[in-house]
């Protein structure tokens, strides 16, 4: 079930199907990714995470996005050398050539998409509802009614999906500079109470343990929920297909990303913890999302903006979600156009030059996940399923560094080279990666029991690829075209 991978073509397969359009230069990219991190992530955890370290919520995003830059350097060195959509997946197999473990890292990817959209979708439909209860306009409605928005919700990105990644992304700049001017409203009345003299700055170097963890494993802990809401930078080397030069672009435009996302995480932070008292830091840790509404709520008693609030987090949580199918169409539509995944799903409309195969087949998945996901109306959807993405993308985060630097040994003396990882940094990357996917952070074993069966669900579509790929005499999974 593996093949050598030394002989290297990055030509792409010729199917008799369109080229994607390249449409995304160096702005619309980064907008891209920089809507792709602030997205449901800081929504989600803030709140999990104040209830576990105190006043040094920062902390964890800072240490999460040092984590995450140094994944997004292997990302930079793989995407310039061989710029094709199916990324992780991609690079995977050129370093190992094992065609059971290029499918499960794309699968896994795909799933990580598709449940943070999924998840999205339906924190979308609450907080909706939410603001319409908050006005007064309308009662909040059963879970019924709640899913069924999420639902149509899923529908409408796919038809948005549908009619190109030009129309997509040009909806995603709107939506980024929506969620964009929510967080600036939670840092701007974080720094009035600072003005005001009526807040709580002194905390913001506080250690509480809450959970009686010990600092370091308190600090792990909040550090490995805070991941959740760095990802989001490696959907864009699944655009690259659609990119203007990528190979120039894209290492600038994403650690610029990166950057942009940092710095309005900690003012964030700050302003929670300015504005929330220590005990209600703690009471907000399994709360869902309600972490920035209560700063907003508390912070500006004399405006109404937390009327207005649930609206524009319902932006937020829709950019989330829509970054999310547009990554998980592409990989497998790279993965389809390979063979990895059933030729089919390659399948690109003609006029509109998008992947429409991969969408439909995204979409349907993410439906199944959404009624999935809320038929326990007791579980905390929120915490679970974003633990469980973090999860899967911290074992994919791993395979990539370590493909990094094996491919780095494979390199070709003669071709140029547009990006490297600094030194050793890839192989540090990949065991950090690990540390923090491991149960020692405190991770809820049903985030383990998910992801068990998702992969196990990757496991039978794989045996099934393959078997079509056999029986059909195609060579299965060999998206580094090898010779002979």
């Amino acid at each position: 079930m593996s093949t050598s991978a030394e002989h290297v073509s990055d030509a792409p397969a010729t199917t008799g199907e369109p080229e994607l359009k390249r449409v995304l230069g160096p702005k619309l990219l980064l907008l891209f990714i920089v809507g792709d991190i602030l997205g449901a992530g800081v929504y989600a955890v803030t709140g999990t995470m104040a209830g576990t370290v105190g006043g040094l919520v920062w902390l964890p995003f800072l240490l999460a996005f040092i984590v995450a830059t140094m994944t997004a350097f292997s990302y930079l060195e793989l995407v310039t050398q061989y710029p094709q959509a199916a990324g992780a997946a991609l690079y995977t197999h050129k370093a190992f050539g094992i065609h059971f473990v290029t499918f499960l890292v794309a699968f896994a990817v795909v799933c990580s998409g598709l449940t943070s959209a999924a998840t999205s979708a339906n924190v979308l439909a609450q907080n909706f509802f939410g603001g319409l209860e908050i006005n007064g306009w309308l009662a909040m409605p059963g879970q019924g009614v709640i899913t069924a928005v999420a639902l149509g919700f899923m529908l409408l990105l796919a038809v948005i999906n549908l009619r190109g990644v030009g129309e997509s992304v040009k909806f995603n700049v709107v939506l980024t500079l929506v969620e964009v001017a929510a967080l600036c409203i939670v840092i701007a009345v974080g720094f009035l109470a600072m003005a005001q003299g009526k807040d709580n700055v002194g905390e913001i170097f506080v250690f509480t343990d809450y959970q009686d963890k010990g600092m370091f494993l308190a600090v792990t802990a909040a550090t490995s929920i805070a991941f959740f809401a760095m990802v989001g930078f490696e959907d864009s080397v699944n655009m690259v297909e659609e990119t203007q030069n990528p190979e120039r672009i894209f290492p600038r435009t994403m650690l610029t990303g990166l950057g942009i996302a940092v710095i309005f995480y900690m003012l964030v932070a700050i302003s929670v913890v300015t504005v929330l008292s220590p005990t209600e830091l703690e009471g907000i840790r399994e709360a869902e999302g309600a972490a920035l509404l209560e700063v907003v709520h508390k912070g500006s008693p004399d405006f109404p903006i937390d009327r207005i609030f649930p609206f524009l987090a319902v932006f937020a949580v829709a950019n989330t979600a829509l970054i999310n199918m547009l990554m998980a169409s592409r990989l497998i539509y790279g993965m389809a156009r390979q063979d990895v995944l059933p030729r089919p799903l390659a399948k690109v409309l003609p006029v509109r030059c998008t992947p429409w195969a991969g969408i439909a087949f995204s979409t349907i998945l993410a439906l199944g996940l959404i009624l999935y996901v809320t038929s326990d109306p007791d579980s905390n959807i929120v915490a679970n399923l974003s633990g469980t993405t973090a999860f899967l993308l911290l074992c994919v985060f791993t395979v990539v560094n370590v493909a990094c630097v094996v491919l780095r040994r494979k390199r070709d003396l003669n071709r140029k080279v547009f990006f490297t990882s600094p030194g050793p940094l890839p192989v540090v990357a990949a065991l950090l990666c690990a540390f923090l996917a491991g149960p020692w952070v405190g991770r809820d074993v049903v985030q383990y029991q998910i992801a068990g069966s998702l992969m196990a669900i990757g496991v039978v579509l794989w045996l099934v690829t393959w078997l079509i790929n056999r029986k059909t005499n195609t060579r299965a999974g060999d998206p580094t075209a090898v010779d002979g």
